[in-house]
């Protein structure tokens, strides 16, 4: 096993194998047998290119082989920073076929995180697109390659400057290595080794790498496609980042892939380029975010295409209002809006579809595996009554046992018989659900995209005027969260909301992360325990938030 991994304990791994959740067989094997099965159905339609299970086999194979030339092995840690399209696809099952581990990076990250992530995982790879808008990814990779001690290679979907490998030349390029070779790889691989490591949006200010094994990520998609109704006749439409958890796993594009479906790609949300293609390819499935869904069924669009094939759209991220469902209802009535909660960490629940109406309104569902532990505890991990709100603590065959080479943070995140500390906190329904209500952990929830307030406050506090300053999250009605920066300027100094986001975004961020308001205060509340209350500073920014609109 890759050093820095978690183990799960014996008695569990066991028990887990002896119930089918694990098989013992890599990613790569499993899809051996579907690009076989399928081999003439579409796979992957992205634009106007449809990609059969053969042709996404073969091309894959021929990548998997060249970039063993260029240098890849087993175990190597590669970071991942493509959009969504089909070579994303053919890189994914080409490093699965190698047993290479893909770090899933989102476009939207900079220096600052990337930089992070290469120095956890020891990565010896980047592959990113050449540019987006106007931010230049090969220089973001020559620079990152120049200050570490591991980073070797470059690989770049678009413009290839020189010292830098081409996608696209080494998925067209004809192999000298044989196959078998790929064969003799995958008979190494141990399939409690990780397969994926997904990034989780902790709390600290250092990004923690959570490894998704072989085993355990499989049984993952196979649990949600068994909750989604996915079957071989199922298109999803993926136009959130495919790196996320949801679209990659959830089922995503595994689950549709291992059902024999397709999964077409979008780079745009939005509605006049979404629609279109629910209605050209029959999509039955979309995963969202309730401020992307809000977007959309308040577009006039929505009633100029045909979207009856729509069968569920997974709502995921934050919760979803009632009203944004019932409204969603009308707009599309065959669609069924699935409520789902679920962590890259592992534990996923998800309203079923023949839950009573007032489930589907008011709860995320349950569990989708039967040896899924859950426990709502209080501060001192007491299990809490039912219909009290406790934090919800997991653990399971797909919930991960520790964070990748961080033990210290290990044994404050999991307790000590192995429950996963989320940081959520939730109370059970009457029903026996679960329902969300809110956070432990110190996360500003903007649209889904979780963001450390430590992390963004930790840069702020580099800042020379500041002597202060406490994040949190402000109240919108679309992304559900904004943040809103709280600082105490040290005497004789000033600063704008201009001056402070221009100071961030010089530190190579990603943008989702910058505050979007400024208040500047002599002091801050504190708790009965000396503290800065957030809950006073959140509190203070909606009633001010509340008076700007009343006088707007």
């Amino acid at each position: 096993m890759l050093e820095g991994v978690v183990k799960f304990p014996p008695e569990y791994a066991a028990r887990y194998r002896e119930r089918g959740y694990w098989e013992d067989r890599t990613i790569a094997d499993q899809f051996a047998e579907r690009f076989a099965r399928f081999a003439d159905r579409v796979a992957v339609i992205d634009r106007d290119e449809q990609v059969s299970y053969r042709q996404l086999d073969e091309r894959s194979t021929r990548l998997a082989l060249n970039l063993l030339d260029a240098g890849l092995r087993p175990l190597d840690r590669i970071v991942v920073q493509l959009p969504n399209v089909v070579e994303f696809v053919y890189l994914y099952f080409a490093l699965q076929k190698i047993g290479a581990i893909p770090i899933m990076a989102l476009p939207s990250h900079r220096y600052h995180e990337v930089s992070q992530f290469v120095a956890l995982s020891g990565a010896v790879a980047c592959a990113m697109p050449d540019r987006q808008g106007d931010f230049d990814f090969t220089a973001l990779v020559g620079r990152i390659r120049d200050e570490s001690p591991t980073l070797r290679l470059g690989i770049i979907l678009g413009e290839t400057p020189p010292g830098f490998l081409s996608l696209r030349e080494l998925l067209a390029k004809q192999p000298t290595r044989s196959p078998d070779e790929l064969k003799a790889i995958q008979a190494q691989i141990d399939p409690t080794d990780p397969a994926v490591f997904q990034l989780s949006g902790g709390t600290t200010g250092i990004p923690k790498l959570i490894p998704r094994t072989h085993n355990d990520y499989i049984y993952n998609s196979k649990c949600a496609c068994e909750v989604t109704r996915i079957g071989p006749d199922s298109a999803l439409l993926l136009v959130l980042p495919i790196a996320h958890n949801l679209p990659l796993a959830c089922p995503g594009l595994q689950g549709l892939l291992l059902h024999g479906g397709r999964v077409v790609l979008s780079t745009s949300t939005r509605p006049t380029d979404v629609f279109p293609l629910v209605e050209r390819h029959r999509v039955t499935h979309v995963a969202v975010v309730p401020a992307l869904l809000i977007r959309w069924i308040n577009d006039p669009s929505i009633t100029q295409h045909d979207l009856s094939s729509l069968v569920a759209i997974q709502s995921g991220g934050q919760r979803l209002q009632p009203e944004v469902r019932i409204r969603t209802k009308e707009l599309i009535p065959n669609v069924f809006v699935q409520e789902n909660f679920g962590m890259a960490e592992g534990m996923l629940m998800f309203v079923r579809f023949d839950d009573p109406e007032d489930v589907r309104l008011e709860t995320v569902g349950l569990p989708v595996s039967p040896d899924d532990e859950v426990r709502l505890v209080d501060d001192d991990d007491n299990e809490v009554p039912d219909g009290e709100v406790g934090e919800f603590l997991a653990r399971g065959p797909y919930t991960l046992r520790g964070y990748y080479g961080v033990p210290e943070y290990n044994a404050r995140a999991f307790t000590t018989d192995g429950f996963y500390r989320s940081g959520d906190l939730m109370r059970k329904h009457p029903s026996g659900r679960y329902m969300v209500e809110g956070r432990k952990k110190d996360l500003i929830n903007r649209g889904g995209e979780k963001i450390s307030a430590e992390e963004i406050e930790n840069l702020i506090l580099q800042h020379p005027a500041v002597q202060n300053v406490a994040c949190v999250g402000m109240p919108d009605p679309v992304l559900g969260e904004r943040m809103c920066a709280c600082v105490i300027l040290r005497p004789g100094h000033a600063l704008t909301f201009p001056e402070l986001v221009q100071f961030l975004s010089d530190k190579e961020i990603a943008r989702f992360k910058l505050p979007e308001r400024l208040e500047v205060l002599d002091d801050f509340p504190v708790s009965t325990f000396g503290k800065v209350s957030k809950k006073a500073l959140v509190e203070m920014v909606a009633s001010k938030l509340e008076a700007e609109k009343a006088t707007a």
